[in-house]
């Protein structure tokens, strides 16, 4: 995926080097900011993505509806400078979350990140969720 021009990814030096995300990320110049809701690993007809307890299969839907949601405002995954991720057992489902984000975002210049362990979220049974801020460039209608 190229960077968009209007992008820049920093990692100081002087801050420790991260795993799989970027410290800095800054806009230059017009844009969209574009924020999109959490999305949980729910299929298009509602209900969870996998067998009961597949965290790879719900962390994949919720990377796919965050993918559609990015499509339906013309853009991609190089277009995303934040995620929050949401995990009920950060312990057990770090390594295969960062497996699956791997899969859709660029390596090379991953978006800023936080993820965080919950004790629940919205919908009984899920296990991740992930919101994103993405930059588009300017609009011309």
């Amino acid at each position: 995926m190229a960077v968009p021009p209007n992008l820049r990814f920093l990692n100081p030096p002087t801050i420790s080097k991260p795993p799989g995300y970027t410290h800095v990320i800054e806009t230059i110049g017009p844009g969209r900011i574009v924020y999109i809701a959490g999305q949980l690993g729910l299929a298009p007809d509602g209900r969870l993505a996998g067998a009961h307890g597949d965290f790879r299969a719900q962390a994949t839907q919720a990377f796919e509806n965050l993918k559609n949601a990015l499509a339906a405002i013309g853009g991609g995954f190089e277009h995303v400078v934040k995620l929050n991720n949401y995990l009920t057992d950060i312990r057990a489902h770090l390594p295969v979350y960062r497996d699956v984000r791997d899969a859709y975002v660029s390596t090379a210049n991953p978006p800023a990140s936080t993820t965080i362990e919950v004790s629940k979220l919205a919908i009984e049974g899920a296990l991740y969720e992930v919101e994103a801020v993405a930059v588009l460039p300017e609009l011309i209608v």
